[in-house]
This record gives structure tokens, C-alpha cells and sequence, in this order.
């Protein structure tokens, strides 16, 4: 059976990613758009049922409603959504606050239906293969990670607090922190501290060059790097980096997991950015001697087909009901509180 989705805002996500994903997906059918401007629709296909307002969506005609619109309408559009009984899918942040965690969480128990999140990283080949080597590593005491790129700091209302939440925290620092759930077991957040900087955001020299449609010359109130430390109630610790720009020469990403049996250290460019370091380097550190594990080799965005092959079986599994939202607030907890940590040093 085909799923008839909807796709509720026309942006970068929305045109990069969802929509030739979703046209080159068996299982997917788009029916209809969903987008404030009405001028966003021109030149897709005419059978399509177009709206500037999510009003003109139903049960009865979709199956699935894709949320790829700013950041700031995540929980409103998911919540507006799920009250009419429509499965949602909601691009990353899936909300910007524990308190749109909450409201989600309640959205989705009402409408009776499921919330799916955007959690690409964890779908890339790499990752999972981190995900099986860190079965052998023992206990988990620490995990570091960092994404920094050279030079990527997006325009438009991705540098306005008010429509995205934050900076590279929010954008990069989502991807990174949602990555290392799965090793955490879901402990909850015991301590945190964050700062974070913003010496490269108006320097036109380090906007994003991969998009023009990011570009432009808006100057932003966010930061484009932020660090972050945090300590779980199992005693855990994590690193955190994420920076839009830097004086690295291209764009890495890197997740180092160190347990009681050995240390996991994956180094690859997560997105897509062309200013990449190379393929994937996945090794595995154990008394002394570090052996390369084989990562299967995979195209630039292919966790994103990933992710969809999965979500038919998502969207008829009761137990899928409540677990992206799980993910999603210990995610926003964790860069809530490292916002609160530095908004003491500004």
C-alpha cells in the first residue's frame, strides 16, 4: 500500500532532500504541499493539492504529513497536526524546548497517532557499524564529538534566534547529540555546561558555498560555534562541538567512544558540505593497538532513503508511539541546558 504524504513547508529541507526523496521512493506517494507563500508550489506537478495552511489537509486523503518548514513551527505544525489524527514526521529540531517536548508528547497521546523524528545521522553506514564496534567496548565512560566545518555558516532565518532556536548548537549540535543517545542508554542529564562564540557570523568569507539558497548577507543574533560538556546520571561523560566555521581546512566529524574494554573512534563529514575529509575511518583502539574496521561505502545522503524505507512499518508499530519524542527531549534537554550554562558568560 502506497503512503500518501504531505509535504508542509517548501524550504531547503523540503527541496534538498524530501522532495526527490519521497519522488524516488516506492512506497511514498506526494499528494499534496503545504506552504505560506503561494508561490512556493510553481513547477510541481499540477495533480498535487496545493495550500498556503495545513486546513486543507485530512486523514482521509493523507497518510503521513513531512514537516519540513523553520524551526520555529516544528511543535506548532506537529501538534496542530496529530490533534486531527495525521501520523507526523518531523524534520530536525523536532522542538526547541523541553516545554514543546511536552506538548508533542501530549499532541501525540490525543491524536492517537504516531510522531516520527528526523534522526538522519543515525541511519549513515558508518554510524551503525560505530553502533555494533561499541558493543565490544565495555562499559561506556566517555563520548566525544565534534562536527566542525571549515567554513558553512548558512543565511536567512537559520542565523535569527527567533525562527531557529540557536546557532550551530541547535543545527549541527542536534545531528550529534541524537547520534549519541543510543550509546547512553537514555540516562538522563545529571550536570551541563556550554559557552558559546560567534567570531565567524558575519564574515561573508565562511557562508555556506554547497547551497546558494543558505547564502546571503542577513547578519545573524546566534552563535556559530558552541562546546558543551555533559555528565549523565550513569556517570557518563560527553564532549561537544559544533561549529558552523573554523580555521580547519575542510569539514570533519568526528564521535570517539571510550569504554572499560577499548576506545571506538569514527571520523567521517556528516551533511553536504564539499568541503569533506575523505571517506569514513572507522578504528578500534585496544591495549596499545588500533585495528581499521571496514565501513561499507555509501553516497552523500543515502541515510535519508535510509530513514524513509523504515518508517511504513514505523507507522503501524503501537510501540513506535512515543519513542521519537523520548529521543527528542533528552536531545533538547541537552542543549537547553548547555544554552543556560553559557547565557551566564555573555
Amino acid at each position: 500500500m502506497t503512503i500518501r504524504v504531505a509535504l508542509v513547508g517548501l524550504g531547503v529541507a523540503a527541496k534538498s532532500i524530501w522532495l526527490p526523496q519521497l519522488a524516488h521512493h516506492p512506497a511514498f506517494e506526494l499528494t499534496a504541499v503545504v506552504d505560506p507563500d503561494h508561490t512556493a508550489g510553481a513547477g510541481l506537478e499540477a495533480r498535487l493539492l496545493v495550500g498556503t495552511g495545513i486546513d486543507v489537509l485530512t486523514p482521509s486523503e493523507v497518510d503521513l504529513a513531512v514537516v519540513a518548514a523553520p524551526n520555529h513551527l516544528h511543535c506548532e505544525l506537529a501538534c496542530a497536526l496529530l490533534a486531527k489524527g495525521i501520523p507526523v514526521f518531523v524534520e530536525k529540531p523536532v522542538c526547541l524546548s523541553t516545554a514543546e517536548a511536552d506538548r508533542l508528547r501530549e499532541a501525540e497521546r490525543h491524536g492517537d497517532t504516531v510522531l516520527l523524528g528526523g534522526s538522519a545521522a543515525r541511519y549513515r553506514a558508518d554510524v551503525r557499524a560505530l553502533y555494533e564496534l561499541s558493543g565490544r567496548l565495555g562499559r561506556i565512560r566517555h563520548v566525544d564529538l565534534g562536527w566542525i566545518r571549515a567554513g558553512g555558516v548558512p543565511g536567512g532565518w537559520f542565523t535569527r534566534r527567533g525562527m531557529s532556536g540557536g546557532g550551530a548548537l541547535i543545527d549541527l549540535g542536534w545531528h550529534l547529540l541524537d547520534t549519541a543517545s543510543p550509546l547512553l542508554g537514555g540516562s538522563a542529564i545529571a550536570q551541563a555546561a556550554g559557552t558559546l562564540s560567534a567570531d565567524f557570523l558575519d564574515d561573508e568569507r565562511r557562508r555556506v558555498t554547497w547551497r546558494v539558497d543558505l547564502g546571503g548577507a542577513d547578519l545573524g543574533d546566534v552563535e556559530d560555534t558552541a562546546r558543551g560538556f555533559l555528565v549523565t546520571e550513569d556517570g557518563v561523560s560527553v564532549s561537544l562541538r559544533a561549529g558552523w566555521a573554523s580555521h580547519e581546512p575542510v569539514d570533519t566529524t568526528t564521535i570517539r567512544v571510550e569504554g572499560s574494554a577499548g576506545v571506538a573512534t569514527l571520523s567521517c563529514t556528516f551533511g553536504f558540505s564539499t568541503e569533506r575529509a575523505g571517506g569514513p575511518v572507522l578504528t578500534h583502539l585496544r591495549d596499545g593497538k588500533t585495528v581499521p574496521i571496514a565501513v561499507p561505502p555509501e553516497p552523500i545522503g543515502a541515510e535519508y532513503r535510509r530513514q524513509l524505507d523504515l518508517i511504513p512499518a514505523q507507522l503501524t508499530d503501537p510501540a513506535c508511539r512515543g519513542r521519537a519524542i523520548q529521543d527528542a527531549a533528552w536531545t533538547v534537554e541537552a542543549i537547553e541546558r548547555c544554552y543556560a550554562s553559557a547565557a551566564a558568560y555573555v
